[in-house]
């Protein structure tokens, strides 16, 4: 029930001030974003990938509101590729963007945002690596998706975020589940109205797994993102009826969340990629990695107990 009152709280500048400002705050922000630099963030990809993970990286930061902010934005990526050339790591090293990042909903922003996003995408696969469009609020998907469609044309391996909670995914899954696609497939972490979502988990955990036949049946690559316990089992299931291979499919999983998942995993020869986030603009990633689980709220509610 506090879900949607937390996301409505990432949309409040009040609350970003309130606890911005909390001294506990950064404390507990770096279990789940271990860095604000590129210079911090690559000891991070050197030892997980040293134990047998893989990454997509993430430079948080939503709240565009100039071209010139949006141009940054881009630099940061390219930033992150030039220095991921150095540790020449591949495909096992990818990035995930948020199209709002890149000036999406600016005047004139599905253009700008695909100006932006392409060199990032160019300089991703000229090192061997790609990248995922993440996905956004509803009222941004049609762009993503046209966007991905654009860039595949010269990047087939461009992938896309698509969330089991909206209606309209199960349309989606069945159209991406194409050979050369990639798509990741996540519960949601959007405020989303009745009228285009499911509100209830139990719904959602219904869409998710019906979802996810959909691409484990399909030509593509699919992208387990869950920490789900009861769901990671369904997806190996489905992956062996559906005759895949192990690295024919991968699992996601959030850095700071279920560390010993990701090891156990990747021990059993599973591709375990963890979305590791890095930057200074962290709040509403920050707030949305709480109302996604009960979980992360305690713990952030002990810490500032703890230390207040």
């Amino acid at each position: 029930m506090l879900g949607p009152v937390i996301l409505a709280a990432s949309r409040s500048d009040r609350m970003r001030r309130l606890i911005s400002a909390a001294p506990v705050t950064r404390q507990v922000v770096d279990r789940f974003i271990p860095g604000e630099t590129v210079d911090d963030i690559v000891p991070v990809v050197e030892e997980l990938t040293a134990k047998g993970l893989e990454l997509t990286m993430d430079v948080v930061g939503e709240d565009i509101t100039t071209p010139e902010q949006a141009a940054a934005a881009r630099d940061a990526y390219l930033a992150l590729v030039d220095r991921l050339r150095a540790l020449d790591l591949g495909e096992r090293v990818e990035m995930s963007v948020k199209l709002s990042m890149f000036g999406q909903s600016l005047p004139g922003g599905h253009a700008l945002a695909l100006a932006n996003v392409r060199p990032v995408v160019e300089a991703a696969a000229a090192i061997g690596t790609t990248v995922t469009l993440d996905a956004e609020d509803h009222t941004t998907l049609d762009s993503m998706f046209a966007i991905h469609d654009e860039l595949r044309k010269d990047f087939p391996q461009t992938g896309c975020v698509i969330q089991a909670y909206l209606f309209r995914t199960g349309a989606d899954a069945r159209r991406l589940a194409a050979s050369g696609s990639r798509v990741r497939l996540v519960k949601g972490a959007y405020r989303e109205p009745a009228e285009v979502a499911y509100q209830q988990k139990h719904e959602i955990d219904k869409a998710y797994v019906r979802i996810l036949r959909t691409l484990m049946d399909g030509a593509g690559y699919p992208m387990v993102g869950s920490h789900d316990p009861r769901l990671i089992s369904i997806a190996q299931e489905l992956a062996r009826k559906a005759g895949r291979k192990p690295d024919e499919y991968e699992f996601q999983m959030l850095y700071g969340i279920r560390g010993d998942e990701h090891l156990r995993l990747a021990a059993e020869g599973h591709r375990m990629r963890v979305y590791t986030a890095y930057g200074t603009d962290w709040y509403g990633y920050f707030m949305r990695r709480l109302a996604e689980k009960p979980a992360n709220l305690r713990f952030f509610a002990r810490s500032m107990l703890t230390r207040g």
